[in-house]
């Protein structure tokens, strides 16, 4: 973050501070998303909740199916008071009663939301759009999710399983682009055998940039935020958006069932969704999609408010969530053995 960043965002916010200075500080913790969400919460969200509330709050790096996970093996003493998650396990934390009621009319910054963004479960924080990262010096612009099964495409590709929301729902997508659907992912894995030997390589998902950087994989499939990010670290990286539509979803903040700290925990997800935070984090080194209406996506993001969500391709997660540990495995077994 800038210095003159960081002065915007705390100048806004020091009259608030101030009759604070005296109030013992509230410590609270929350999940975050390893790989980038942490820098970015910890630079950025951290201070602003800090100046505005005297709330100082720990970070646990956490993916959104560990979180879960985490939560539900703590039996009733949750292991920290925010979860952050995408769809998927959002339902799944729904389904398992891990939220605490949520109140829509204890976060000031509502309004910035568009309508149905907070509701009894949480409040969107963040939106992720998904499509196909090629290298524009090494292999031509690909049309949409079948050219990655083409020989000269699949030679340079990156393939990861269904262990995070941007895989499953770029998975589901080329199933539906070779018959497949939601429900059918045996085209996907008949046509995921045939290009296996060829395929530049098959890892886990946060190995992947890191390949793409190192000139390993030249094509992956990915969120806008990472295309980004690695553009401004000089990697040579462009975002195809498929003939089919990108996808794009939501990414939702719930307060821990059993917390203790449910007042800082709103003001926390208020900070989160406050235009000063958001602006910030929009902005380099950081790129991430905002949900507040008045914040404008950055220039690779194809959107120019979150308004036209709408038009993307989305996902019925209650369909998905059943099928997908079973999946998860069946990649496992047959693509990364």
């Amino acid at each position: 973050m800038t210095e003159f960043n960081r002065r915007s965002l705390l100048a806004g916010m020091g009259a608030a501070a101030l009759p604070l200075a005296a109030q013992a500080q509230t410590a609270m913790t929350a999940a975050v998303y390893p790989g980038g969400w942490d820098e970015a919460l910890a630079n950025v969200l951290a201070p602003a909740l800090r100046a505005r509330h005297n709330v100082s709050v720990a970070f646990d790096p956490l993916f959104a199916v560990d979180q879960i996970a985490k939560a539900r093996a703590a039996r009733g003493t949750p292991p920290f008071d925010v979860f952050v998650l995408d769809p998927g396990p959002r339902v799944s934390g729904i389904d398992f009663s891990l939220f605490e009621s949520f109140d829509p009319t204890r976060l000031p910054s509502r309004g910035v939301l568009p309508d149905g963004y907070a509701d009894a479960q949480g409040a969107a924080v963040a939106a992720q759009v998904v499509g196909i990262a090629y290298n524009p010096t090494k292999v031509p612009k690909p049309t949409g999710w079948r050219d990655l099964f083409q020989p000269q495409f699949a030679s340079k590709l990156g393939l990861t399983g269904f262990g995070t929301t941007f895989g499953t729902i770029s998975l589901i997508e080329m199933a539906k682009a070779l018959g497949g659907s939601e429900a059918n992912m045996d085209p996907l894995f008949t046509e995921l055998r045939r290009i296996k030997p060829s395929v530049a390589a098959v890892a886990q998902p946060a190995a992947m940039p890191g390949l793409f950087q190192q000139g390993q994989i030249d094509l992956m499939y990915t969120n806008t935020y990472t295309v980004t990010l690695l553009r401004s670290r000089g990697v040579p990286i462009a975002f195809a958006v498929p003939e089919t539509g990108a996808a794009a979803f939501v990414t939702t903040m719930h307060i821990a069932k059993g917390s203790r700290n449910i007042a800082a925990a709103y003001q926390y997800i208020d900070s989160m969704i406050s235009t000063p935070v958001q602006t910030a984090l929009a902005a380099a080194p950081y790129f991430f999609v905002p949900v507040n209406k008045d914040v404008t996506p950055g220039e690779d993001v194809p959107m120019r408010s979150i308004s036209e969500i709408n038009r993307f391709v989305t996902h019925d997660w209650s369909v998905i969530n059943p099928l997908r540990a079973g999946w998860i495995s069946r990649f496992n077994r047959e693509m990364a053995g």
